[in-house]
């Protein structure tokens, strides 16, 4: 089973940022990995996606804003970066990492991020 373990979320300041980061309990350098994100009363959403060969898109509310990296130099794991500058109150949710492997998906826990003045 593999686990995803998120952390980073936290309560800022409007145009403060954070750093999200999500590390995957095996190697994940085959697979694209995901950010999305859950606020009150809405559907989970896309934030930002890396794939394998480390091509990059971002819903286009945080795109300018958010960057999104990976680490895949162990074969045991892979982590995700999300990089999230000049928050805004809108990007207050529930943030969620993701993996669809060949045969599987799997989500985090989640992350609440918080920005508020």
């Amino acid at each position: 089973q593999v686990q995803l373990v998120e952390s980073g979320g936290g309560l800022v300041q409007p145009g403060s940022s954070l750093t999200l980061s999500c590390t995957a309990s095996m190697g994940s350098s085959l697979f694209a990995m995901e950010w999305f994100r859950q606020a009150p009363g809405k559907q989970r959403a896309l934030v930002a996606r890396i794939s394998a060969n480390y091509e990059t898109t971002f819903s286009d509310s945080v795109k300018g804003r958010f960057t999104i990296t990976r680490d895949d130099s162990r074969r045991d794991e892979s982590t995700v970066i999300l990089q999230m500058n000049n928050l805004r109150p809108e990007d207050t949710a529930l943030y969620f990492c993701h993996l669809k492997t060949f045969a599987h998906e799997y989500w985090g826990q989640g992350t609440q991020v918080t920005v508020s003045s």
